[in-house]
């Protein structure tokens, strides 16, 4: 089942728009909270196309995936409220003030390892809002760790070019499933150890 090419192909297209740095501002805030396709799929077309402006798209994915997360950050901690009731009658409280001490604790490095590798951002944006983990280290940890992996990919296909391009689509289907598959098995590994 083909699912991720045809997402890919999309994104191609919107990065040859003339609103193109519109489109990814849009889709870094949105997949920092609800969006399932990670902005790098645009990203890395709209670099290719113009390799010069490299450090101008990264920083523009950055930005806006700190927004987006911030929003995902005030749902979360909004959220909670109105979920804590279903919380406590399914007995999962200890469970969140487990989650809520390791957020205090390694806050930062959460925030920063979701932010640069492909975990889904979105569930650490939404869970730091929930744990109320502090906002100076969630900003942070969100800025380096986007920062990081937009400023990576941008310059990677920047200077590794239209190669780098043919390989991605080459594997995007390859990928786009080997990421989903590390998830699942990142939950299944969550819900075994606890």
């Amino acid at each position: 089942m083909r699912i991720f090419g045809p997402i890919y192909d999309r994104c191609l297209r919107w990065a040859a728009h003339h609103r193109a740095p519109g489109y990814l501002a849009a889709m870094s805030a949105a997949e920092s909270v609800v969006f399932p396709v990670p902005p790098d799929v645009m990203l890395a077309p709209m670099t290719l196309a113009q390799p010069k402006r490299w450090w101008r798209l990264a920083l523009i994915c950055t930005i806006a995936s700190v927004v987006g997360g911030l929003l995902g950050y005030a749902l979360g901690s909004y959220a909670l409220d109105a979920v804590w009731p279903w919380i406590e009658r399914l007995g999962w409280s200890q469970r969140f003030f487990q989650v809520q001490a390791l957020f205090e604790r390694y806050g930062f490095w959460i925030v920063f390892v979701a932010g640069f590798t492909p975990i889904p951002y979105k569930v650490f944006t939404l869970a730091s809002g929930a744990a109320g983990m502090g906002l100076l280290p969630f900003v942070l940890g969100s800025l380096i760790g986007r920062g990081g992996r937009f400023f990576l990919v941008a310059g990677l296909v920047a200077f590794g070019g239209e190669p780098l391009e043919r390989l991605i689509r080459r594997y995007v289907e390859w990928l786009g499933w080997a990421v989903a598959v590390l998830v699942i098995a990142g939950l299944i590994w969550w819900e075994l150890r606890g």
